[in-house]
């Protein structure tokens, strides 16, 4: 059984385009300290360091990068992390 990244309701959307490193993470620890376990939180992003950044800090604090996509404009970075449930 496959699941579709449609098939996954977003909580909570976080915008950090035009911000660069170390902003974009450190709003995504703010809003996963904020959020339940379990919760998706969808960041757009268009710094390249959050490639990097992002997958780097879900390995680090246990959460699970649900998915993750360069989009073509800009180009902006797209991803979806699950916070880790308590």
């Amino acid at each position: 059984m496959t699941t579709s990244i449609l098939d996954t309701t977003i909580h909570h959307h976080l915008d950090t385009q035009g911000l660069i490193c170390p902003e974009p993470v450190m709003m995504l620890h703010k809003t996963i300290r904020k959020a339940d376990g379990g919760d998706v939180i969808e960041i757009l992003a268009t710094d390249p360091a959050t490639t990097r950044d992002i997958p780097n800090f879900c390995r680090h604090l246990g959460h699970t990068l649900v998915h993750q996509e360069t989009l073509n404009d800009a180009p902006t970075y797209r991803y979806l992390v699950k916070k880790k449930s308590a």
